[in-house]
This record gives structure tokens, sequence and C-alpha cells, in this order.
């Protein structure tokens, strides 16, 4: 038996007359009641009443029009599926954020994506530093991560998508929140509150040297690896922080931002995929998030 037995069968049945089925099948009308005859010797059973008039479903004949209908219907939607899945409409993508891009550009892109590619499931992780991202892109419990680079993982592929200053965070009782800008070496003295050391943030060594550009080492306090802990700590009163630009969209009451006076270190975001990965959904959804972000493609 094939499919198209289960065509010529509702046609026919639907129809009740072979010769108005048959044009609607776009065929002749002997071969259509030969592969009808043939589907019912198959399947030992009579599902017409043939007459010189009209054609009747037998009582077995309305039980398998229904499930013939079934049938087609169910490899109709398998075949719209697949193309879905070609044109990368549906999927699931899971997505990591770096601290800063968790509180400006998950945000915008999560409410985009599902707006335009309602198929895709998205799973979204925030609050996540660089080295962990490279391990869940390398074990495949990710497919994209907005992290910070250097990232020398061989088998990923990093595009930077901007650059951006870092700018001081204090806490709102500090006396340099009067200044509009804040120079990098009157901080000189401040307790600090930073990210992870040891390699495991970018923005770590990025505040060291642009401390140490203006002429001193920071003293550290505490380390924080999620960007919502550390803002807070400064809120309270622990210590003042050097961020990307981009954490200004975190708004924690206690705290406030201000830019720093003249040149100073930049920091990467960029977008890093597995090499080699032809997932069309994950396609889709990096092609929006260039985009969406402007960068390079």
């Amino acid at each position: 038996m094939e499919l198209r037995h289960l065509r010529y069968f509702v046609a026919v049945a639907e129809e009740c007359h072979f010769g108005r089925a048959a044009d609607r099948l776009h065929m002749a009308q002997p071969p259509l009641s030969h592969q009808i005859k043939q589907l019912e010797t198959e399947l030992g059973v009579e599902l017409l009443i043939r007459t010189t008039r009209r054609v009747q479903l037998t009582s077995a004949g309305r039980q398998y029009l229904d499930r013939a209908r079934a049938v087609l219907a169910a490899v109709e939607a398998a075949g719209v599926e697949a193309g879905r899945i070609a044109a990368g409409e549906v999927g699931r993508v899971a997505i990591g954020f770096t601290g800063s891009a968790t509180y400006e550009l998950l945000p915008s892109l999560a409410r985009v994506l599902r707006q335009e590619m309602p198929g895709i499931e998205l799973d979204l992780k925030g609050e996540m530093l660089t080295p962990v991202q490279v391990a869940m892109l390398v074990e495949e419990s990710l497919d994209i991560g907005f992290l910070r680079p250097p990232v020398r993982e061989p088998g990923l592929v990093v595009r930077v998508l901007r650059r951006e200053p870092l700018i001081a965070a204090l806490p709102a009782h500090h006396p340099l929140t009067e200044r509009a800008t804040v120079r990098l070496a009157d901080l000189r003295d401040e307790p600090f509150v930073c990210y992870p050391s040891r390699h495991r943030s970018v923005v770590y060594d990025a505040v060291f040297d642009a401390c140490q550009y203006a002429g001193f080492v920071p003293s550290v306090v505490q380390e924080v690896g999620e960007t919502a802990t550390l803002v807070s700590f400064v809120a309270a009163g622990v210590g003042v922080a050097l961020v990307p630009a981009s954490v200004r969209h975190l708004q924690i009451t206690g705290a406030q931002y201000r830019p720093l006076a003249g040149t100073t270190r930049e920091v990467e975001l960029a977008v890093a995929v597995r090499e080699g990965d032809c997932s069309p959904h994950v396609a889709k959804v990096l092609s929006r998030t260039h985009s969406l972000v402007g960068g390079p493609r």
C-alpha cells in the first residue's frame, strides 16, 4: 500500500463518483478504479458498493475513510513541520549572557525573538562568566554565548559585536557623585568591588589595567561573580567598582554610575557559537542578533 492509494480512496469516498474523483485527481477513470480495487484486495475488505448510478461506502469503508484522512493529515503536517525546521522556524536555542549583557541585551533580544520567531523555544541563561559559557558551548549545552573575549577555544567561532568603555559605579552618598564625570585617579584610595580574578573575568583584568595606567593598584575588598550582586555591594557602601557601560541599565537603589573622564580601557562584547554548527534555527537567531546589535556579520 502507498499513500497514493489513500488519496485515491478519499477522493472517491468524498465524491461518491469515480468520474468526478478522477477529474479531481487529474487522472483517467479506469486506472483509478483499478487502484481502488487493488486497495480492497490488499486489505481483504470491501470499502465501496458500486452501482451504475453512484458509489456508496460500506461500514468498513466509512471507518477506513476516517483513518485514511487522519493518516494523510499527519503526513501533511509532518511535511510542513519538516519545512519549518529546515527554514529555522522551529527548534530550541540555549543562549548565555555575560553579566552586563543580562540587563541590557537579554531583555531586548528576548522580546524581538519571541515576537518574530514564536516557534523557537528560547532557553536564556543570564549572569554567566565567559569561561562557563565556553565550557557549555563545547559541551553543546549552550548554542550561542554573549561573552567577553579573548576566547582561545579552537572549536568556537567568536565575532566581536561592539566595544564599550568602563564606567564608575559609586555608592549614592559618595562625594564623587556630585560630579558629571570621575577621574580614575580619584579612586586610588577607595576599596574596590571587582569581578572574579585568576582569569575568570575579562573585566577584572581590564579594571586592573585601567587602574595601573592611572598610576595605582586597586585595593580589592570583595570579588563577585554576578553583576547584580556587585552593584548591590556598591550600593551598600562596601566599595566602588568599574563596570562596562551597559551595566548602567541595571538600576539598584543606593548605587549611581558616572562616566570616567578622559580615555579608559574598553571591553568587548562578542557572540560565540560552535564551529560548524549548521542548525538552521541557531543560524536564524544569530542573524537576527547581528542585525539587532548592529555588529559585523
